[in-house]
């Protein structure tokens, strides 16, 4: 068994704070998009391939997994680390900021890299584990329904790069920079997208009753889907229903045809989440049929709910207090967004983890976010330590 003190440290990355904030902002300075991380990608590859991982590029599209083994140790770990970008413009003034209109990091998936990378540089050149480490850098997460988890699945993920358990975290605004955030069992949402469309009477305005109007019909929808959690779901539960988008109509005197709504649908509970789809399929038809028009509706799911193995999560909050200190180390509150690393962990057991950003930062997403430096190597030391200890000889 190996001291306590031989697992990584805190201390063990401050020599490598300054290294680490250059690759974050080379990265971030450098966006690209879900399904369009080349440049990321090589910039990743040929790292790992100079400290000695053994690296397989394009899993799942631009995706890379790299390897190392040392010792004769049987058991395996996987980390994963998202590299994509999003379509806003950045407006943080920074001196780091995109390069390329219209594509920033607004997520923090530069930060979540770099971080990997860190630990990746430490693991190769200390050695001190018995087994074998798979390091995941994962492209188009923002991708929607289609994305990257599950395009590495189906590319042979576990096949090619067996592992016992999977681990990965993503940045948390509002929580104080280096503190970690974790949860067993439910932590992020299902996230499901549902396009409704009521086909009507177009017509004059002037003449209503000669018409069905789509209009009509959708504003009455909106209303009772509302209903849907407030008097469907049990209270104990948390459930979104969003209709984030109508479009109808062109003109102030045209009854128009049809009618299209846009909805996000969000749950913790695989019985909820069917409750949801049957109650706004079965209100869109009934309602509808009320005032005589027809619909039809697109209902996509989305990525499943983020559940955390509890023993996976426990060992992670252990290494995080061993780490920074319990104090720092806190429960998360259900988050409402949606993560695809919940497709790993439909096959394997493992935790994602909450690291924080700043009770300051920009909210995600935001066209003025921006990643913390400060919680590179909080986030590098953590992946490292962890890491040892799942594979502690």
């Amino acid at each position: 068994m190996t001291l306590d003190n031989d697992f990584a440290r805190l201390s063990d990355f401050e020599p490598m704070k300054a290294e680490l904030t250059g690759i974050r902002r080379h990265l971030h300075a450098n966006p690209e998009l879900s399904f369009e991380e080349a440049e990321t990608a090589r910039f990743v590859a040929e790292k790992l391939e100079a400290w000695g991982y053994e690296v397989t590029r394009n899993i799942g599209g631009h995706g890379v997994v790299a390897r190392l083994t040392v010792g004769a140790g049987k058991k395996s770990i996987a980390i994963r680390a998202d590299m994509d970008a999003l379509p806003i413009t950045e407006q943080t003034g920074a001196a780091y900021a995109s390069k390329t209109p219209g594509k920033m990091h607004a997520c923090g998936h530069d930060g979540h890299t770099t971080i990997l990378l860190g630990a990746a540089e430490y693991l190769a050149r200390t050695r001190r584990f018995n087994g074998t480490v798979n390091l995941i850098f994962q492209p188009a997460e923002e991708a929607g329904a289609v994305s990257g988890a599950p395009a590495m699945i189906k590319d042979g993920l576990f096949e090619r790069f067996p592992f016992d358990v999977i681990y990965g975290l993503h940045n948390h605004p509002g929580a104080p920079e280096g503190t970690w955030l974790l949860r067993s069992g439910p932590l992020m949402a299902a996230a499901d997208t549902v396009e409704i469309t009521i086909t009507g009477k177009g017509g004059h305005a002037s003449r209503p009753h000669l018409t069905i109007d789509p209009v009509v019909v959708a504003c009455n929808l909106v209303v009772s889907l509302q209903t849907i959690v407030a008097r469907s779901v049990d209270p104990t539960q948390t459930a979104v229903v969003t209709v984030g988008a109508i479009h109808a109509g062109e003109a102030s005197n045209v009854i128009p045809e049809s009618a299209k709504m846009l909805l996000t649908v969000r749950s913790f509970d695989p019985k909820v989440r069917e409750l949801l789809e049957a109650r706004i399929r079965k209100l869109t038809a009934s309602i509808a049929e009320g005032y005589g028009a027809s619909t039809q509706i697109d209902y996509v799911h989305g990525h499943p709910v983020v559940v955390n193995s509890e023993k996976e999560t426990e060992f992670a909050r252990m290494v995080a207090e061993e780490l920074v200190g319990a104090e720092k180390v806190t429960t998360c509150g259900l988050i409402p967004g949606s993560e695809d690393f919940s497709h790993y962990l439909e096959h394997k057991p493992g935790s994602f983890l909450r690291l924080g950003n700043g009770v300051n930062s920009a909210i995600l997403h935001s066209a003025k976010y921006d990643f913390a430096d400060e919680s590179l190597t909080v986030g590098a030391a953590m992946w490292a330590r962890l890491t040892e200890r799942y594979l502690d000889a």
